[in-house]
């Protein structure tokens, strides 16, 4: 479980904050890996149930692999 930090909507990708990850590390995630049809998004501050695998993405150590809100 984490907390969106934010999402820019524009480009379709923002970070999820979690104590699940190692401190001071937080989950990059897509547009594409949000639970739904179409264009998803996150708003900040949105509480959200997700996957995350390692990977180097503009920054982050770990990306989001699937997002739900709750």
């Amino acid at each position: 479980m984490g907390t969106v930090k934010f999402f820019e909507v524009e480009q379709g990708w923002g970070a999820i904050a979690s104590p699940d990850l190692p401190p001071g590390c937080d989950a990059w995630v897509h547009f594409s890996s949000i639970d739904g049809d179409g264009f998803r998004i996150l708003t900040e501050g949105d509480r959200v149930e997700f996957g995350y695998e390692q990977a180097q993405q503009d920054g982050f150590r770990y990306r989001a692999t699937w997002v739900r809100k709750f």
